[in-house]
Parts: structure tokens; C-alpha cells; sequence
């Protein structure tokens, strides 16, 4: 330590822990160091010890309090001599009488000086590389002497030079820092001259030489990194008009609203933009040593028409932690913060702007071992919504939004369509669900704990109840904003049964093994685009059908099979089917016929029969084939010649 303040860092949680700064006196026998202790250290009267704490690290500061001036004459407060401080001190962290950390800390501080001369503003002037080298004497390395066989060091008397005059250092080295380079008219010392030298040669001054910085002055374009940032349209004549569908949204700061989402290779990226009427559902892992907080929910949301709004923020305590830790064993007296479990974040919204913005944070203690599963959802509300329904002015359905479903014939037409969302183990007990995504194919899935004595057709039947368990539905809805009033805005959900009465099911008489499983889910939903609003496609579905694929269940064991368990995965997918499709260009009459001479389509091409002759061809010099081609043609004309009967009766 040589100022007068340095900062430091307790990694841990601050709870129930004292700060304090004793002075570390040696031991007079030995000259060692005598350690601090929690109780009884003296403390060090002349410094400061503050302490700023946070969730996990502390900022330790240690200064000084007395004076650094040199001392004047009858002055106490002062320093006598220029080395004003000489200390060692210890900064010790403790719980009680528990010392849980250390700090050795040695202090040389020098007094304040302070220059009661004249300061000259005279700057030294650098000269311009582009026309003057800014080291002219490059042998020159030692101040305030001659440098031996440096000719053009200035401090070398020309005495000194006799001695070595013969001996200089040569080039650029040496002093000759522009040296004719080799494209100069005058330059006779070219060892290797081109055969144009010297008719194209350079007439230049010395003065205009390579081994300068450049040769004329141009324009300069200094590098723009660009920002994470968007500007905002507010200059006259061109406003801020509103958000389009998946446009990011902008702070008060000109920056993206962004929340912690799943990349495209399902890690988590904890400053993700938040994109407009996109809503997502978000799990992310995080430990007690890697936990971060989020953007700070005072920031003001630019609302589209270039004004701001607060968002309404409601803390609340979780319930439930099972639903989001991944336990882990950890000693009773782990260390525990309270930590963001969930955020979920509402976005009231009109055409093109946001009116109001919801948070609920959910606030939970995580130790450390655990692992906490972060969730976070972004929910875009209609201004105009009633009864929980979202009346966009877009009729279809967008990208990532979930797909609707209902019962119709039932007294709460409000239905699901979902998928397994694993935690924990992965096993279908403690599994939860996650909507169904329009445009979104997925494939999710869950272990089922099976046991050796299972009985086939309770099995199947098991099997069967789970996964009508993620269809809780008799309709879909065509449309985004289908009203549960009008049975024309839905399709009825095709059911094909695991267990036709074609199909012969085994009843499986064999002690851990079933045949027939119904243990996957397949989900066809079939859409179509049926026109635009506002230049945005519009989607509605067309169809959906459910249809189950079989396996044969086996049970796996290890060395013993008494009193084990054993697993059968369970898996349901969501395809998402475009129609109609696009049929092919029927062809004319032109393109069959001429399909017959185009290369690409057939075995022969034709076209390419006297390829080798023509310019294309570059696999030789073109008169060498075009000899061998008349060659060719001659000896095709004397063969046809010869095999005429008329040759051979003028040959005989």
C-alpha cells in the first residue's frame, strides 16, 4: 500500500460479521509478525475502516486519517521526514469471537511535496511522420553520452568520432533513416533491376520516401462499433409512430428492455430483448455462487408514442420451493439469500403502443448446493380484452403464442392443449406443463416408474391417461381471437384410438414385458396462411389430429431384479403442418420438349457432342483441338469412303 486509500473485497455473506483494524507490532525476540485476534487487538488509531455490504461481497476500504504535509517549523500535525508512514496492519472479519478472515496490509506512504518553481507550458513539438522519421538517430540509446560507432549521436564530440569514424553502425540503425529505396531513377544499387528499369522508374524527392509514414494526406474515417442500442425517431417530420409485432422495446435510456430468455442452443442469455406482442416462457438455472440480478424494475419503458411509463411492481414471498429447486444435499448451516425465484411481467397493449406494465416478482431463500430454476414470462394483454380473452387486431394466429383450445360441450369452455415441461429427476409425477406454441414444433417428455409384477393392460391403460392428460380439449381454435360463442371459429380435435378394434393387443403373459405401449403422442396441426393485416401474414389452422405410436416394454435390470424399479420414457411431439402445398409449374409444350436436350436432366447431352471443338473447352490449346477434330473428321470421311461397296469395286 503507498496511497493513503485502498479497497479490498469480503467474498461471503455479511450477516452477524464484524469489521475491525488492528496494527500488527513484531515480536521483539523473534522479528515476526504477531497475528490479530478477534478480542484484545489493539486498534489502529489513525485509520479508517468502511465497509459497503452487499447480497455476497463486501467492499473493505482502509485509508488514512492523519496529515501527509511535510512538517514546518513548530508544527505537530505533520510529517517529519519524507517517509511519512511505515505500518502493518491486519483487517479482520469476525462472527463473535471467530476470526473468518484475514487482510495483511503493509503501508510505506510518502509525504505530499508540492513544486514552488516555475512550470513552463512549453510542450514538446513532435514533428509530422509523415514527412520527418521521429527518431532521426535510432543508435542513439544513451542519455547524456556518446554512443560508440553512433556517427550521427550529437553528444559524440568529432574526437570521439575519429575513433570510430570507419566503424558506424549502416541503415536505418546508423542514422540513415531515408535511405533511396529501389524504384528511385537515381538508385544505382540495385543488385536484381527489372527489365523495365529504368524506363518506369520513380523520379521523387528523398524527402517523399516509403520508409516514411505515408505519402500524401487522405481522408481518415474513424471505426464506429456499434452499440446495443436504437435510436429513437424523434426528429420533426418523422416520429415515433408505435411498436410493430416483434419490434424490441426501448427504455427511457434508448436501450432494450431486455429478460433473461433460452437461446437457440438452450442457454440462457440474461440480456435478451423483449420483443413486441411476443410472448415466451423462459426457464433458466442458476446457483447461489452464479446468481445475478436482472435489470432493475425502476427503469421506464418507452410506451411507443415516445412517452414513458413506470412499471407496477408487486413482490410477493414463494410457497412452494420444490417447484423450483433442484435439491441438492448441503450442510444444515449452508449459507441463505433471498433471491428472485420467478418474474412475471404483463404488458397491457393497444394497436402499436404499451398502456401499462405488470410485474409480479416472486422472492424466495436459496442456499448455497442448491440449484434454483429462474423462470421468467412475458404475458401481451389487449387493452381491449374481456373475460380473459385477447382481442388482437390481428386475427390470426403469430408466432409463439399459444395455441387455443376449448370444450365446447362443457359448462367451462376454457380447455388446454400442453406438453411436459421436466424438473428434477425427469420423472411424470413431478412433471408440469408448458403451453403449446403456435409455429413452434416441440418435443417433450417424461419417465414413468415401472415395476417387474406390472400388469400389461394397467400399464397401457397408465400410459393412455397420462397422455390424454396434456389434450384437456375437444377444439381448437381456428383463430387467434376465436370467441367460445361461435362454434365456427373452432375445429374439432381428430382422436385417432391407440387401440383400434383392427389391431390384435397382446395381452403380454410374460413377467416384465409388455408389448403395445402407447408411449408416444403424435400432434398434427395442420395451418395455412389466409391473408395479411397491415402487411403482417395471417395464420389460422385448419386441422388438428392425435395419434399414439406403440413400443414394446421391456424391463431393464441389473445384477438382481428382487424389489427394483424400472423406466419407461414417454415422449409427445408437436408438429406444425403448412397447407396447401405449393404444387410444381405445370410444364409446356416447349420445356418437355426441350427437357430431352437439357444436360442437367439426362445421361446423353447432345448439345455437348463437339464440346472439345468449341472455345468452352480449355483442357488443351484450341488449335491443338481443333487439329485433332479435323483429324477426327477425315478419318470418319475415309471410313465411310472405304465402306462403300462403289470403293471396292474401283479398288479392285
Amino acid at each position: 500500500m503507498s496511497g493513503p486509500r485502498v479497497n479490498s473485497f469480503f467474498l461471503g455473506n455479511p450477516l452477524g460479521v464484524s469489521f475491525a483494524i488492528v496494527l500488527s507490532p513484531r515480536d521483539e525476540d523473534t522479528e515476526k509478525l504477531q497475528l490479530g485476534n478477534c478480542s484484545g487487538s489493539k486498534r489502529a488509531v489513525d485509520w479508517n475502516l468502511g465497509v459497503t455490504p452487499g447480497l455476497s461481497t463486501s467492499k473493505v476500504t482502509v485509508s488514512l486519517m492523519r496529515n501527509l504535509e511535510l512538517c514546518l517549523p513548530n508544527a505537530t500535525d505533520c510529517c517529519p521526514s519524507p517517509l511519512c508512514v511505515v505500518e502493518t496492519l491486519q483487517v479482520l472479519a469476525c462472527r463473535g469471537s471467530v476470526m473468518l478472515a484475514q487482510l495483511l496490509i503493509q503501508a510505506e506512504i510518502f509525504a505530499n511535496s508540492s513544486f514552488t518553481g516555475n512550470v513552463s507550458e512549453n510542450a514538446p513539438i513532435i514533428p509530422n511522420q509523415a514527412f520527418q522519421p521521429l527518431g532521426p538517430c535510432p543508435c542513439n540509446l544513451t542519455a547524456g553520452a556518446c554512443d560508440v560507432r553512433c556517427c550521427c549521436d550529437l553528444e559524440c564530440t568529432p574526437d570521439l568520432k575519429q575513433l570510430f569514424n570507419g566503424s558506424c553502425f549502416p541503415g536505418v540503425f546508423g542514422g540513415d533513416v531515408n535511405p533511396p529505396f529501389d524504384q528511385l531513377c537515381s538508385s544505382q544499387s540495385m543488385e536484381y533491376a527489372p527489365e523495365w528499369f529504368p524506363l518506369l522508374c520513380v523520379q521523387s524527392s528523398l524527402d517523399n520516401t516509403p520508409f516514411l509514414g505515408y505519402f500524401y494526406h487522405g481522408s481518415i474515417s474513424a471505426p464506429k462499433v456499434p452499440a446495443f442500442t436504437i435510436p429513437l425517431q424523434t426528429s420533426p417530420g418523422k416520429p415515433f409512430t408505435g411498436y410493430r409485432q416483434g419490434d424490441p422495446i426501448i427504455t427511457e435510456e434508448n436501450e432494450y428492455f431486455t429478460i433473461p430468455q433460452r437461446s437457440l442452443a438452450g442457454q440462457c442469455v440474461g440480456n435478451a430483448p423483449v420483443a413486441f406482442l411476443q410472448d415466451f416462457d423462459a426457464k433458466c438455472l442458476t446457483s447461489l455462487v452464479s446468481y445475478k440480478e436482472g435489470l432493475p424494475h425502476h427503469v421506464r419503458i418507452n410506451t411507443g408514442t415516445a412517452d414513458f411509463i413506470q412499471q407496477n411492481v408487486i413482490y410477493r414471498t414463494i410457497a412452494d420451493r420444490e417447484k423450483f429447486i433442484t435439491e441438492s444435499p448441503h450442510p444444515a448451516e449452508a449459507l441463505c439469500q433471498d433471491v428472485t425465484f420467478a418474474e412475471h411481467y404483463t404488458f397491457v397493449c393497444g394497436d402499436k403502443n404499451i398502456e401499462r406494465v405488470d410485474v409480479t416478482v416472486f422472492l424466495g431463500s436459496l442456499c448455497d448446493g442448491e440449484i434454483l430454476s429462474q423462470r421468467f414470462t412475458v404475458e401481451f394483454v389487449s387493452l381491449r380484452s374481456t373475460n380473459g380473452e385477447e382481442l388482437f387486431e390481428n386475427p390470426g394466429y403469430q408466432v409463439g403464442k399459444p395455441v387455443r383450445a376449448a370444450n365446447i360441450n362443457a359448462s367451462d369452455p376454457l380447455g388446454a392443449i400442453n406438453i411436459w415441461q421436466p424438473a428434477g429427476r425427469g420423472l411424470c409425477a413431478s412433471a408440469t406443463y408448458t403451453p403449446v406454441l403456435f409455429g413452434v414444433d416441440s418435443y417433450s417428455g417424461c419417465i414413468l416408474e415401472v415395476g417387474i409384477n406390472e400388469n400389461c393392460s394397467l400399464l397401457r391403460g397408465n400410459v393412455t391417461e397420462k397422455l390424454n392428460s396434456l389434450i384437456q380439449a375437444t377444439h381448437i381454435g381456428k383463430r387467434g381471437n376465436s370467441s367460445y360463442s361461435d362454434l365456427n371459429d373452432w375445429v374439432e380435435i381428430i382422436r385417432l384410438d391407440p387401440f383400434s378394434s383392427d389391431n390384435n393387443v397382446s395381452t403380454g403373459n410374460i413377467k416384465g414385458f409388455c408389448p403395445d405401449i402407447p408411449a408416444h403422442l403424435n400432434i398434427q396441426i395442420m395451418f395455412a396462411q389466409v391473408g395479411a393485416v397491415q402487411g403482417i401474414p395471417q395464420q389460422q389452422i385448419l386441422a388438428v389430429q392425435i395419434s399414439y405410436s406403440t413400443v414394446i416394454w421391456q424391463f431393464q435390470c441389473g445384477l438382481t431384479c428382487e424389489n427394483s424399479l424400472s423406466f419407461l420414457p414417454i415422449t409427445a411431439s408437436v408438429q406444425f403442418i403448412e397447407v396447401p402445398a405449393q404444387p410444381p409449374v405445370p410444364k409446356t409444350r416447349y420445356h418437355k420438349i426441350y427437357a430431352e436436350f437439357d444436360c442437367n436432366q439426362n445421361d446423353v447431352c447432345w448439345p455437348q457432342l463437339f464440346y472439345p471443338l468449341t472455345r468452352f473447352y480449355t483442357g488443351e490449346p484450341y488449335s491443338q483441338c481443333l487439329a485433332k477434330g479435323l483429324l477426327l473428321a477425315f478419318l470418319t470421311l475415309l471410313g465411310a469412303i472405304m465402306s462403300n461397296p462403289l470403293f471396292s469395286k474401283l479398288w479392285k
